[in-house]
């Protein structure tokens, strides 16, 4: 048997594991890429270096830098500003989604919801709204905000290492002029249209109050620490080529400086690190790796420019992209498992065309965070199911307008941004 016909076999295997996720998904990974290390199709010294590539590491310390800022409550006070703006319904809503959605550029998009939930669910019972109509709004901005940054959500730095392998060039705010009108666009359409979808449902008062941490023993030196190390460690991502520290270092001092500052304790920070996310990136590494080694990824790029024409169109090649990726894929599975297993294929695609990699690169991995139309796409959807009341009908009739408003900016911006002949 091939090595192209094994790598085919290992992609089949993991893109129906992740979507029946009878098997833990960062186990599923880990499977494939063993798997192609047994059978000869990538050595072992190639797959172990995945899971220590630099952009895992980066993902490892700001779980660290994100997590104290959850402990330490500086999140749940920052998520409290909303409370000044609880006017009216509208402007409630607008005041959660800038808030959730910045914060989800910087920190973990599914910790920013989960510490969030439970504030906004407490502000909905003091003043009477209704948490449905709070909840969705709020996980949503989540999925947008995550990106604004490459550190937003796993998947952005899976494009980015895609780009890195390539030789080309990245930044921190790579995915921002793409993901700023997202965000604005998001916000707007919940205000004038998307509203008009949320359901009315009525919830016991007090429920979500007594999940809510108590942090008033916290020192508040603690907040203030976890916050300007937060910022320091984005400054210094941002500024990564003037002051010649690689982004993923900055994020390893920063979590030291936390630990040894006693603002979150070891045992907290090696807590935060989420394993699953580790192994699922390490072993999706590997498989983008043999994809392109044994050719399997250009086969397939190959089957599906076929089908689209002798000549396709970049923008037609866009859209296939965003609809398997967004459409048939990540809102029936894992977002981080979808991103994973499209970009080398939307890589292979480019290549294919002798086409400029990064618009490719960026629709997919955006395509990747539109999993709004179903409760399963993502985690902080899930969350919200029971504390909104919502049935799978809700989430179709606010997402999927917000996935074409998503699907629209994309179109419009990525020909422009990033010119597929440059």
């Amino acid at each position: 048997m091939s090595q192209t016909t094994i790598t085919l076999l290992f992609l089949v295997f993991t893109i129906i594991s992740f979507i029946l996720e009878k098997i833990p998904l960062g186990l599923t990974a880990s499977i494939c890429a063993i798997g192609l290390t047994l059978t000869g199709v990538v050595d072992a010294t190639t797959t172990f270096s995945q899971y220590v590539n630099s952009n895992v590491i980066l993902c490892v310390g700001m779980f660290v830098v994100g997590q104290a800022l959850f402990e330490t409550g500086m999140a749940n006070k920052i998520g409290g500003l909303v409370t000044k703006f609880a006017r009216t319904e509208k402007t409630l809503i607008i005041a959660i989604m800038v808030i959730v959605g910045v914060m989800s550029g910087f920190l973990s998009n599914t910790g920013t919801a989960a510490v969030l939930i439970p504030v906004v669910c407490g502000i909905a019972d003091e003043s009477g709204y209704s948490r449905s109509r709070l909840l969705m709004p709020l996980v949503f901005a989540a999925a947008l905000g995550g990106n604004l940054s490459i550190i937003g959500a796993p998947g952005n730095l899976m494009g980015v290492n895609a780009l890195q392998e390539m030789g080309l060039s990245t930044s921190f705010f790579m995915y921002a002029p793409v993901g700023v009108p997202m965000l604005v666009l998001g916000i707007l359409y919940f205000v004038f249209i998307g509203y008009r979808f949320l359901p009315n449902g009525n919830h016991a008062a007090g429920e979500a109050l007594e999940d809510q941490q108590d942090f008033s023993h916290v020192p508040k030196w603690k907040q203030m620490v976890s916050l300007v190390v937060l910022i320091l460690v984005i400054l210094a991502m941002i500024f990564e080529k003037e002051i010649g520290i690689s982004i993923e270092v900055s994020a390893c001092i920063g979590a030291i400086v936390l630990v040894l500052t006693g603002v979150i304790s070891e045992k907290e920070a090696l807590k935060s690190i989420d394993l699953k996310v580790v192994f699922l990136f390490g072993g999706s590494l590997t498989l983008a790796k043999a994809l392109d080694t044994t050719g399997a990824g250009e086969l397939i790029a190959d089957k599906i420019v076929g089908l689209l024409g002798s000549d396709p169109s970049p923008i037609l090649l866009l859209l296939v992209i965003f609809i398997v990726t967004c459409v048939l894929l990540t809102n029936f599975m894992s977002n981080t498992a979808t991103t994973a297993l499209m970009i080398p294929i939307a890589v292979s695609l480019a290549n294919n065309l002798g086409a400029d990699p990064r618009a490719v690169v960026i629709a997919t991995v955006i395509a990747g965070s539109c999993a709004y139309a179903t409760p399963i796409g993502m985690p902080a959807n899930t969350m919200v199911v029971g504390l909104g009341g919502y049935k799978f009908k809700d989430y179709v009739k606010s997402g999927l307008p917000l996935i074409l408003v998503s699907f629209v900016i994309c179109m419009i911006l990525l020909p422009i941004l990033f010119p597929f002949y440059p």
